[in-house]
């Protein structure tokens, strides 16, 4: 059993803007992307902008995006808990199960052991730091073997 509890309170304006995905658990929607960045930003609506993209395959690949919405439907009560959706009316999880203070990295689930990301605001972390967040993950029950690490571009 994971343990998917998320942060319990989270800055949506410190949180928006570019994160760089730094390991992922590989699922379809992503298969072969490279240098994979999400960016978050308001909408007039109040939702949250979400476009995804990155390379086919290399960095020099076939740039690839996908356009979505979030939202927050308990802000009060559970505020790291969004939904995403990039199809129609279907939303997926997508939880933040830890933050550093500063928004500088995040681990990301959902509401079952199939989906994980490790984010930061850099296209590259220190090995100390990605080893204290595995040790996170192993904690909370993931099978960190199943993450692949995401080749980025560098600034």
């Amino acid at each position: 059993m994971i343990d998917n509890r998320v942060v319990k309170s989270l800055d949506l304006n410190n949180y928006l803007g570019t994160w760089y995905e730094i390991a992922r658990y590989d699922h379809s929607f992503e298969k072969g992307l490279v240098g994979v960045t999400a960016n978050y930003s308001l909408r007039k609506d109040g939702k949250i902008k979400v476009v995804n993209s990155g390379y086919k395959n290399t960095l020099t690949g076939k740039y690839s995006q996908a356009i979505g919405k979030a939202k927050i439907p308990d802000p009060i009560n559970e505020p790291a808990k969004l939904k995403v959706s990039f199809f129609l009316f279907f939303y997926g999880d997508y939880f933040v199960m830890e933050l550093d203070e500063n928004y500088q990295w995040a681990l990301i689930g959902s509401n079952s052991d199939r989906y994980l990301w490790i984010l930061s605001r850099t296209p590259k972390i220190e090995e100390e730091l990605y080893s204290e967040l595995l040790q996170k993950l192993i904690k909370r029950g993931y099978d960190v073997t199943k993450l692949i690490k995401v080749e980025q571009k560098e600034l």
